[in-house]
């Protein structure tokens, strides 16, 4: 990722001071454990656990790797209902573990699976649901689970976008029978690479812990056909100092949004994405949506915002069902994703990270405003 100064991208990691990160690999290279559930591993697991409000997480070397796990982990296998906006990570776990992905369209303000379309989408081969919290925008949970309860389907939550995201009952991670989340760089708290599910149950959590490492249950004995999916010291006490300044990240983000949309509010044809407000908000993306009324189309104010040194993201274009491993599937149809189909062609993320200043705010929404 780029240091230039000249260049604002759509995100950048919160790096904590060097010098408070050399402490940890000093106790690494004195311990010589560099992985294989380390001290580090073990006290992330932990600290995690606490911060999130979960009582249950397995750490992994990658948010994709987690979600290939979590399906593994279920057993699932026939059909997986899923979403056609995220990235395609959420869908390709599915084929790696020869299930067939099933599309249903978002609803229009929160960019989430839409419940009322899943039930035509359920056949007998149906055997999961897996929606996204797209941007850290918690789905709708209850009408999710009460269709899954109904049907006998498994619910994996791709939560790549939710760190710290809550409800009034808690952290959202806790529905569904398992939740993923994401720590890539670009994530509100990240290990440089990692990932993590939020498991039920001591149960549910061993099993997993046996397939991120080969499916090892001891030295001597393998019990599943496992991966391996474990993250390494160096990630885990990078995630331990990350988690000791995530709080100022996650203020520091609703920050930016908040400007934003003082700055945004009145341009013509720029509409941002509706403020949740029923949840906790971790402020993962700012998308605003270009309208008819604007004075250009949204690729053009893409490559306007380049060719000034900002690089926002058209998150999530094209959909996963443009792509040819989809595209033939009888779900993929665009008469079937006429709501996902206009966000993608409409969707602008703008830049959105705990560094961005006002200055660099307000230029951007210059830019915009024309």
């Amino acid at each position: 990722m780029s240091t230039d100064p000249q260049q604002i991208y759509v995100t950048q990691p919160y790096l904590p001071p060097l010098d408070e990160f050399i402490p940890y690999l000093e106790k690494i290279w004195e311990s010589r454990q560099l992985t294989n559930n380390g001290p580090f591993h073990q006290q992330l697991e932990q600290a995690l656990g606490e911060y999130l409000g979960v009582e249950h997480i397995a750490l992994f070397t990658n948010g994709t790797i987690a979600l290939i796990t979590a399906l593994q982990s279920l057993r699932i296998t026939g059909e997986v209902i899923t979403t056609p906006y995220s990235f395609v990570a959420t869908s390709h776990a599915l084929l790696w573990n020869g299930i067939k992905p099933v599309f249903v369209d978002i609803e229009r303000d929160t960019f989430n699976l839409d419940p009322a379309k899943i039930e035509a989408a359920i056949t007998p081969q149906t055997t999961a649901i897996m929606p996204v919290h797209c941007y850290g925008r918690s789905c709708d949970v209850a009408a999710i689970q009460a269709i899954a309860d109904h049907y006998n389907l498994k619910v994996i939550y791709d939560a790549a976008h939710a760190f710290g995201v809550r409800d009034a009952g808690g952290s959202i991670l806790r529905h569904g029978d398992l939740s993923v989340l994401s720590f890539h760089a670009t994530k509100v708290f990240n290990t440089f690479e990692g990932g993590a599910i939020v498991c039920p149950d001591a149960r549910t959590k061993l099993r997993i812990d046996h397939l991120k490492n080969f499916g090892f249950a001891n030295e001597t004995s393998v019990v599943a056909p496992g991966i391996n999916g474990k993250m390494s010291e160096v990630n885990a006490a990078f995630g331990l100092l990350q988690l000791k300044h995530v709080d100022r990240a996650l203020a520091r983000r609703r920050i930016v949004d908040e400007t934003y949309r003082e700055h945004l509010r009145g341009v013509k044809g720029i509409r941002c994405a509706q403020v949740d407000r029923v949840n906790h908000s971790n402020h993962a993306y700012f998308p605003i949506l270009v309208e008819a009324g604007y004075s250009m189309s949204r690729d053009d104010l893409f490559q306007k915002l380049k060719d000034n040194g900002i690089h926002p993201r058209r998150y999530f274009y094209p959909l996963i069902t443009d792509f040819p491993m989809y595209r033939g599937l009888p779900s993929a149809h665009p008469d079937r994703l006429p709501v996902a189909i206009d966000a993608a062609n409409r969707i602008l993320c703008l830049p959105i990270f705990p560094d961005l200043d006002t200055a660099q705010i307000g230029t951007i929404s210059r830019l915009i405003a024309g």
